[in-house]
This record gives C-alpha cells, structure tokens and sequence, in this order.
C-alpha cells in the first residue's frame, strides 16, 4: 500500500492501533516514527485519522470497556498472566505488535476486571537490552521495568501525559562517572534520557 493513499474508514485494526502508539512518541522521536510509518507502508495523514477515530471511541459517551476494546481491536491475547503489584494479584494480558517483534503490549486488570496499566513490555521469551551506561540508554532501546532494574534503585516520576511515565535513577556513563537522569518513556518504551550535568559522582 503506497503511503500517500489514505486508507478507507472501517474497522479499527492492529495497524491503527500501532499508529496510535506512534502518535504520541513522535513528540520525541520523529525520526523512528518517520522510519517506523514507511515500513508500515501508511501515511501521516492515516495516523492522523486512527489517533482521530482511537481518541472518539475512548471519549465516546457510551465507551466500550478498556479490556473488551483492547480484545476487541487486537483479538484475543497470545497469553494471560498473573502478577502481582504490591498486594494486589493482576491479570495480564499480552498481544503482539509486529512493529516491535521482541515486545508485547501488556493490560493489567484488576481483581473486578478494570484496567490498572496498559503499555509496552518484552516479550517473556524475548532476551532484553545489555543496560550498563549512559550509552546504552538510547531512544526505543528498553522499557520502564528494564531500566529500573538496570539502574537500581529507581525513583518514579510524574508522567506528562496518562501514557508517559517517568523513572529518575543515577547512571554510569563510558568512564564510570554516575549521573542524575530522568528518562521519560511513552506507553512504557524509552524516549528520552535527561542528565544535570550539575550532580555527578566520580568513579571509586
């Protein structure tokens, strides 16, 4: 499908839903998510539209409930865990998306069936990212659970948005010197990685 053709209206499908995730990480990346919508084969205006036509059904006066939408777009989940948050037990759900093979976009639902979180995590088979420095920490490279284990310990940030999340952990760069960074991922990927250059600890 040539990516200047604008696709007809119809149902909200897998490749809508990749290109709503998109939408918000261009903010960040513009250029891997120029990147991403040619290999999708789709234009900007397509994005355009499923963002327009995503946002309509979740503000819509009658919304369908989150995890039957979420079914009911991706169809039914590749897997169903349990984990549990605190002292709450959780029901994931996990799909496939194939503009990011080696993830898996995850709901957790709640005991009485409402959405508690919905984002990007690894695929359970899949191995993760080498996270050591500053280096390593590039855009789209790991999600919020990896580098919080990998820069342990990790202090939770206020989001700017309700599908960003924000980590503040210190990090080693090339010669060993820790770093203060806030890094901001959008639905649980990484977009950004911000170091004060003004709190630094050298290497022992």
């Amino acid at each position: 499908m040539p990516s200047g053709n604008r696709r007809p209206a119809g149902p909200f499908t897998p490749l809508d839903f990749q290109l709503v995730l998109l939408r918000r990480m261009a903010d960040h990346n513009p250029d891997l998510v120029e990147d991403a919508r040619h290999e999708l084969g789709v234009s900007i205006a397509d994005m355009r539209e499923a963002n327009k036509r995503w946002q309509a059904m979740i503000r819509s006066p009658r919304p369908r409930a989150a995890a039957s939408l979420h079914r009911s777009i991706l169809g039914e989940p590749e897997s169903v865990l349990t984990r549990t948050v605190g002292d709450l037990e959780c029901e994931a759900r996990l799909w496939p998306l194939p503009l990011w093979p080696d993830l898996r976009f995850e709901i957790l639902l709640t005991p009485d069936g409402t959405v508690w979180n919905e984002w990007l995590i690894r695929a359970p088979a899949a191995e993760g990212p080498e996270l050591r420095t500053l280096d390593d920490l590039t855009p789209w490279s790991c999600t919020v659970d990896e580098a919080a284990r990998a820069f342990a310990p990790a202090r939770p940030l206020q989001g700017t948005a309700p599908t960003r999340w924000g980590l503040a952990f210190t990090a080693p760069d090339a010669h060993g010197v820790r770093w203060e960074c806030a890094a901001e991922f959008t639905w649980g990927l990484l977009q950004r990685v911000a170091v004060d250059d003004r709190a630094s600890v050298p290497p022992a």
